[in-house]
């Protein structure tokens, strides 16, 4: 599975349909531009916003408002796309703590991620999903990130990392645990210093804070270098009805106590 780049409502959304007949997964990307209406008081905006558009009159951040209308008609017509559906017959509703999903649809879970200029939406029929992106140049690495996001197995082997790529590395990891923290719902509300990642493994495998494995079979994590050099993360889970074999008996981590220090979104 590779990300799957979009350039905007007028490109084809067959590459999204056979990532989801192959796989049951597919991760879309884009750039606000692209999708960004003239106008977002124009009234087919309100139309297909639904019920967000009135969280879109509360906002008053100009950046924030694009981001939040452009991610919203990416995820829609990605998802509409592989439902065989127009993205006005689609509504997105919100669980405790934020996470969407559409309402009234079981076959399709989603995900979806922003920042700076790029979205990200993930789709799957298989189980759940969790995306999440930034800036694979932001800097984390010496403001004390490090200690509250990484256990001590990862600070140790992050440790290890060239120091050219180091701050990368720990934008990775940040990444995969967000995404994962979507996927089951909880948001920044997982304390990450309970669950962690190797660096530099592109096909990453979590950990438990000692090193073992930390998940099951049924999950799966991936990590990706877009050539906007953003770092896109996702987190998916496969109850295996395709016929997966068991790769490790391991159990799934489950949610520790809320990080104070953490506020979700």
């Amino acid at each position: 599975m590779r990300p799957l780049r979009n350039r905007g409502p007028a490109d084809s959304w067959l590459p999204v349909r056979r990532e989801i007949a192959v796989s049951g997964t597919a991760v879309v990307y884009a750039a606000v531009a692209d999708w960004l209406p003239d106008d977002l008081e124009r009234p087919e905006v309100a139309t297909a916003l639904g019920r967000d558009h009135r969280r879109l009159l509360e906002m008053t951040h100009a950046q924030g408002r694009s981001r939040f209308v452009t991610s919203r008609l990416l995820l829609k017509s990605a998802a509409a796309a592989v439902l065989g559906t127009t993205p006005g017959e689609l509504e997105l509703a919100y669980k405790l703590g934020g996470r969407p999903h559409l309402r009234g649809v079981d076959q399709l879970d989603v995900s979806l991620s922003h920042t700076e200029e790029l979205l990200v939406v993930g789709l799957t029929r298989t189980g759940r999903v969790g995306v999440d992106a930034e800036n694979a140049d932001r800097r984390m690495l010496g403001l004390g990130t490090e200690r509250q996001v990484c256990t001590p197995h990862e600070l140790e082997a992050l440790h290890r990392v060239p120091e050219e790529r180091r701050n990368r590395e720990l934008v990775r990891l940040w990444t995969l645990k967000e995404a994962y923290s979507k996927a089951i719902g909880q948001g920044l509300r997982f304390r990450f210093t309970e669950f962690g990642f190797a660096p530099e493994d592109q096909r990453a495998q979590m950990l438990r804070p000692d090193g073992t494995p930390g998940a099951g079979w049924e999950w799966s994590f991936h990590s990706w270098l877009t050539e906007e050099s953003y770092t896109i993360s996702a987190a998916v889970h496969d109850p295996g009805f395709g016929g997966r074999i068991p790769a490790t008996a391991a159990r799934p981590l489950l949610p520790a106590v809320p990080d104070p220090r953490l506020s979700g979104r």
